[in-house]
This record gives C-alpha cells, sequence and structure tokens, in this order.
C-alpha cells in the first residue's frame, strides 16, 4: 500500500495568521498616517504664508475660493466675488471698534481663544435652542483665510494650531485688518471696502458708528441678516453693538498691539 506523501508548506498555519494580522493592522494604520502627514504638511506651508501674509495683502481666501468653485460646480455663473483690500488706517475706528464690540471683546486681551466665552456658550447652548458661538476674532480670520467652512474634526483640528500661528507671528492689529477684509458682508461681498462700497456708496473710512455697527450685527450669519434689509433681530443687535461700542471708547482700540 502506497504511504500518502504530505506536501509541506513554507509558512505555517499560524505564521499566516500573524501575517495576515499584521497587514491588517499596517492598513488601519494608514488612514491615520495619512492624516498625520497632510497636517504637518499642511500646517508648514501654513508657517511659511502666514508670515509673507504678516507683512503684504491678502489676494484671496480659501473661503472666496469655496464659494466661487461651489457657485461653479452648481452651474451658477453669475456669481461675483466683490473685493477691495484697504489697510486698517482706511478703516473707520467705528468699523473697528464694531466688529470688537460685537464678535470679540475681550480681543485684546486673549491669545487666540476666549475660554470664558467658550464656558458661557457651552451652558447657554444646552439652556437654549438658538446656538451661540463663542470663535474669537482670530479664530475666524484663520478659518476663513486658510479653512473650509462645516463641522469636522479634522478642520477642528487645523483651526487651533492656525489660530496660534497668527497670534504669534501677527500683531492684533495685523489681525483685526486681515479679519476686516476678508469677512463675508453679503453674497459674494468680502471685507468692510467693498461691503461700505455695495451698501452705503462710499469707502470704509467714512463709515458712521450707525452704519458700522448694522455691518457688525449681520456677521453671525451675513447671507440670512441683510444690511440692505435688515430684520427686526438685525436692528436689535445694531442698536446693542452701538451701546456697546459707546461703553467700550475709542480709547479701546489703543489696546491693540
Amino acid at each position: 500500500m502506497r504511504k500518502k506523501k504530505t506536501i509541506k508548506f513554507p509558512f505555517k498555519l499560524a505564521n499566516l495568521r500573524n501575517l495576515s494580522l499584521r497587514r491588517l493592522r499596517l492598513f488601519r494604520k494608514f488612514p491615520t498616517q495619512s492624516a498625520v502627514r497632510f497636517l504637518y504638511r499642511f500646517l508648514l506651508a501654513t508657517l511659511v504664508v502666514t508670515f509673507a501674509f504678516r507683512f503684504i495683502p491678502i489676494p484671496y481666501s480659501s473661503y472666496m475660493l469655496e464659494q466661487k468653485v461651489s457657485h461653479i460646480l452648481s452651474g451658477d455663473f453669475t456669481y461675483q466675488t466683490r473685493y477691495d483690500w484697504v489697510s486698517l488706517e482706511d478703516i473707520s475706528w467705528q468699523m473697528q471698534l464694531a466688529v470688537i464690540a460685537a464678535e470679540d471683546q475681550n480681543f485684546p486681551e486673549h491669545y487666540g481663544f476666549d475660554f470664558t466665552a467658550i464656558k458661557r456658550a457651552f451652558l447657554h447652548n444646552q439652556k437654549s435652542n438658538r446656538i451661540r458661538g463663542a470663535s474669537t476674532i482670530s479664530q475666524q480670520t484663520a478659518k476663513n483665510l486658510y479653512l473650509w467652512h462645516g463641522q469636522s474634526w479634522l478642520r477642528k483640528a487645523i483651526e487651533v494650531p492656525a489660530t496660534l500661528m497668527l497670534e504669534t507671528l501677527w500683531s492684533k492689529k495685523r489681525i483685526l485688518e486681515v479679519y476686516l477684509n476678508i469677512a463675508e458682508f453679503g453674497e459674494g461681498i468680502y471685507g468692510v471696502e467693498a461691503a461700505s462700497r455695495f451698501y452705503f456708496k462710499k469707502p470704509a473710512k467714512n463709515l458712521s458708528q450707525n452704519e458700522a455697527a448694522l455691518l457688525a450685527a449681520t456677521l453671525p450669519n451675513p447671507l440670512i441678516y441683510k444690511a440692505n434689509a435688515p430684520s427686526a433681530y438685525t436692528k436689535r443687535r445694531q442698536l446693542w453693538i452701538q451701546r456697546q461700542m459707546e461703553q467700550l471708547g475709542k480709547s479701546y482700540l489703543e489696546t491693540l498691539n
């Protein structure tokens, strides 16, 4: 009777199982490693660009580009971007004070993040259906300049170091200057110069307290709260901002470095 030949495999079954497990762990790590590499390269590029933008006008922001591309992809080729860069000296002090009064009254004091405001917003949002944000002017500048809009952990992860870069490499006046130039004030309207000429037919350096407060009142969502057709809520917010401006006073701007 012939003996059955046994075929020997170069690997034992246990070795194959271990190899499969190692490969599985490798594939699981790959997306994380890719995200880390992307984050590292993005932050390095942002560091270089941020240092350059300390001295030169901002030609375009990522949010402007996002909106332009979004309209083109949706078939809207009529979308127009209105954007005119001006220096801080060519923006009325009332407008400068209005956005600080409306958005970030601790702007001269914090280092990019207002933890007191974050705590207040968290407690408020637990009790109210109207969501209150706690983003500082520095955070909003970083988001509008470099990031995309929307809620994701990746965007939040990038926003923190990007904000710290602005606070480290720029002065408070520079952050305010860039914010006022790239903030959205309506459909395709970016910056106070474009907004002032569109809504009031005058340059931003001639904006009055009332006009500045109205523009600042639209900032939570300028596509809903319109400067040329203010709702009752927008008008109430405008009056509140004017009262805050009077309490802070023009001298408050002197605390900016």
